[in-house]
């Protein structure tokens, strides 16, 4: 079966970089190593968002889990990355699909079966649930606690900034205090390979949303940075994108008011419904049909576009006197986010960095650009105030 070309851009690339080599030698060794251990161990691949954590980690699914030597699996708690990754798998030789799972099945059936691994390889560990969910049908405590106890070695890759919820929040205190005592060894990846925007314009995407005071982003790449003044402009060229390079979509967070029933996202003459989970393997960004709608971390997280079109929702606003972006909770509709946990409390702060993450990975999802638009009046002024030379509407 041929590897479909969008999936195996984004996970598989031809010529690995000297720094992507480096790690894959680093972490051979320490599988080696650890395979020959009494203990469990664990390797943690970690770097933000766009690093080439993929890449590397789809680089040693393909080694171990077609070597016959292996007992492996793959687990994902992410309904679209875990269809991407049955497509992948069943294009790569002698890899065995039904090893591809989410990790409450995989946990689930290997509990009740008395499976053990060699190695599990967990990508966006980060989704990994840290409490019990009993309507998801997970009712341990903690997935990696539970996939620990099920193999010699378990590779995760996690990105601390791309937690948005209570029910899978993660922080190296609680990594770490999870782990315990058993060995482990951070991978670190620090080179940005999704966009090809400069360090300073990934830095001013990560300055917008860790509220620092607005800047222009800088022109320093070949990168396309456009403000808009309404999300309709906005989506006319996004679309225009979608036909010359395919992989352009509309995104925005959460926030947007229920207008005559409608829970659409509305702002001007723009209205589109919200990304639908749909049961078929093809997954959102790659649908056609998904220029009709809006995209979330639901659908999108772990995934490239070519062009993103970014609506910052109702829950974003802007403060004159720091002359910073703020975040305001109590706007945000999602309410996933805001859960309670018997075992901590969350402050204010972390509710307000919950959703500042939402926004970072979302706004990062583009290769070649962002269009940017802000449902806030006075945010939407001062991004355009700021950024005059970019295209407004055209």
């Amino acid at each position: 079966m041929k590897m479909n070309p969008v999936l195996k851009e984004q996970f598989f690339v031809d010529d690995l970089s000297d720094d992507q080599k480096a790690v894959i030698q680093k972490m051979n060794a320490y599988i080696a190593q650890s395979l020959q251990g009494k203990e469990h161990s664990v390797a943690i691949i970690q770097g933000a968002a766009g690093t080439g954590k993929s890449v590397v980690l789809m680089e040693l699914v393909r080694q171990y889990m077609t070597d016959q030597r292996y007992k492996t699996a793959l687990v994902v708690n992410h309904p679209e990355l875990y269809k991407a990754y049955q497509d992948l798998g069943s294009a790569i030789p002698k890899m065995d699909v039904k090893s591809i799972r989410r990790p409450t099945a995989l946990i689930n059936d290997a509990q009740k079966n008395h499976k053990k691994y060699d190695i599990i390889f967990v990508d966006e560990a980060h989704l990994l649930y840290s409490k019990s969910e009993p309507y998801a049908h997970y009712r341990g405590e903690n997935q990696l606690t539970d996939l620990m106890n099920l193999a010699k070695v378990v590779v995760v890759v996690y990105d601390f900034e791309q937690v948005f919820q209570s029910k899978m929040y993660w922080d190296e205190d609680l990594l770490f205090k999870t782990i315990g005592k058993h060995p482990y060894q951070i991978f670190e990846m620090d080179f940005q390979y999704r966009m090809v925007a400069s360090d300073e314009q990934v830095a001013w995407m990560d300055n917008l949303t860790a509220q620092q005071p607005l800047t222009t982003f800088p022109d320093n790449s070949s990168f396309e940075f456009k403000m808009f003044d309404t999300a309709g402009a906005l989506y006319e060229q996004i679309k225009v994108k979608n036909r010359e390079a395919g992989m352009s979509r509309v995104v925005a967070t959460s926030g947007f008011p229920r207008i005559d029933g409608r829970h659409n996202v509305e702002m001007d003459t723009f209205s589109l419904p919200w990304d639908e989970w749909d049961p078929q393997r093809t997954h959102w960004a790659k649908r056609e049909g998904s220029i009709t709608q809006v995209g979330t971390i639901y659908t999108l997280q772990g995934f490239d576009l070519n062009y993103v079109g970014m609506i910052i929702g109702p829950s974003f606003g802007y403060d004159a006197k720091k002359d910073v972006m703020t975040i305001i909770p109590e706007k945000y509709s999602h309410k996933e986010i805001f859960k309670k946990r018997k075992d901590r409390q969350f402050t204010q702060a972390e509710y307000k960095a919950f959703i500042a993450n939402v926004l970072n990975v979302l706004i990062k999802r583009g290769k070649y650009g962002l269009y940017l638009t802000a449902y806030d009046d006075a945010l939407r002024a001062r991004l355009l105030e700021l950024n005059l030379g970019a295209d407004q509407e055209n």
